[in-house]
């Protein structure tokens, strides 16, 4: 019989899940008991394991954590469990949306082990308190919810494809560099003024430090990267011997993701 607070990772990195299973196995109030690789998969131990607590990721195969936690609302015959978001990128309007669909708390990747037990415990300390079973979130909420978030998957899937390293800062400062021009062009206009000083405030981080984190990325791309995929991502618009500036490079992504967003 389990003892503790039962909890369900679910999250398609494996490694990662067993990192956080042997983590938190190793606290005597904590129990996992179910991770999941998809979320196909999590809905099936969440009928079957009644958790208290579900730590999940976003990007996922056959059903992804938008999915989960859509379905999540309609199930009547449970309590609901807490949700952690793990999330990679921290836009403010998707954390929202996310918010209104039922989620309780976000920790950005990468993040520390102990901060997230503390977390855990926090959010299932007196689990006699109700928690929302429904939520308000309209069909526009939710439709502007997967729109940011398939976004941030092409832009995450193709900074990948890259060979920009996922744990260097630059990483996550890109990301949301393109999602910002995406959604403002004019911002390539500003961006020391207005772009650098945006991403900073959301990372609490200095604007000079979101330059030479972008621009030591692009750097890595370049000099890890292969050729045939810059050329591939970049066309024509620019010569992949030679390294783009942090706006040049910004400013090709951003329109090749607004003309496939069809985002004027």
């Amino acid at each position: 019989m389990c003892k503790g607070i039962k909890i369900i990772i679910v999250d398609d990195n494996r490694s990662f899940c067993k990192m956080l299973q042997n983590f938190l196995q190793g606290q005597e109030d904590l129990s996992i008991v179910g991770i999941a690789y998809n979320g196909i998969e999590a809905m099936e131990l969440i009928r079957t394991m009644d958790p208290d607590l579900i730590i999940l990721d976003i990007v996922m195969p056959h059903l992804d954590g938008l999915g989960v936690l859509e379905r999540i609302n309609t199930l009547t015959t449970m309590k609901r469990p807490r949700i952690i978001m793990v999330t990679a990128f921290g836009q403010e309007s998707l954390t929202h949306h996310l918010m209104e669909l039922g989620v309780d708390d976000f920790i950005l990747k990468p993040f520390d082990l102990d901060v997230l037990s503390k977390r855990i415990r926090s959010l299932t300390q007196d689990m006699s308190t109700p928690t929302p079973t429904q939520f308000t979130s309209n069909s526009s909420n939710i439709t502007t919810t997967r729109t940011e978030f398939n976004l941030v998957n092409k832009v995450t899937a193709t900074m990948q494809q890259m060979g920009i390293p996922a744990h260097v800062k630059g990483y996550q400062y890109i990301r949301e560099a393109i999602v910002m021009v995406v959604e403002d062009v004019g911002l390539l206009g500003s961006v020391t003024k207005d772009l650098y000083p945006g991403i900073a405030k959301k990372f609490d981080t200095e604007p000079n430090r979101v330059e030479r984190g972008i621009r030591h990325a692009i750097e890595l791309a370049w000099e890890r990267g292969k050729n045939d995929t810059l050329r591939m991502i970049f066309g024509y618009f620019m010569n992949v011997d030679q390294r783009p500036t942090n706006s040049e490079f910004i400013a090709v992504l951003a329109d090749k993701f607004r003309m496939m967003s069809n985002v004027s």
